[in-house]
């Protein structure tokens, strides 16, 4: 069966993407930790990190901060934070989160039912930033 991660991005699903390439894509999580919360999933289903090819893990580590630097400019935090949990979802997936403290990275305050509106206004200032930082073809 596949991961909800992978029936986002065959539509299945609605998801609010920021990125998409042929080999990974980006979009909002439903329970963000702070406004700006993204995700940096593969294609393919890859369950644990340490199974990606090396040079498939280069590029979503390169689409991540590439993000990252898009959140950087959105939301000015202290730093953008990247983890890799994967305990809730059986895809491969990093999390990219402007911080302004440690405690932001807590996912026990990560927020269960944001705004769509919200989500919808970060997601397009996200996709107006990496335009600005010249990935507007990834954003199409």
């Amino acid at each position: 069966m596949a991961t909800v991660f992978t029936q986002i991005i065959e539509g299945e699903i609605p998801g609010r993407f920021v990125w998409r390439d042929e080999r990974a894509v980006a979009f909002l999580t439903i329970a963000p930790l702070k406004p700006g919360h993204v995700l940096v999933v593969p294609r393919e289903e890859i369950e644990h990190w340490i199974d990606l090819d090396p040079d498939l893990a280069r590029h979503l580590f390169h689409v991540g901060q590439s993000i990252a630097k898009a959140l950087d400019r959105v939301w000015r935090p202290a730093k953008v934070g990247l983890t890799v949990i994967g305990l809730e979802v059986p895809h491969t997936h990093l999390h990219v989160v402007p911080i302004w403290e440690i405690d932001d990275m807590n996912f026990e305050h990560a927020d269960p039912s944001p705004p769509p509106a919200d989500l919808d206004e970060a997601a397009g200032k996200i996709r107006a930033a990496l335009v600005e930082l010249g990935y507007a073809e990834a954003c199409e």
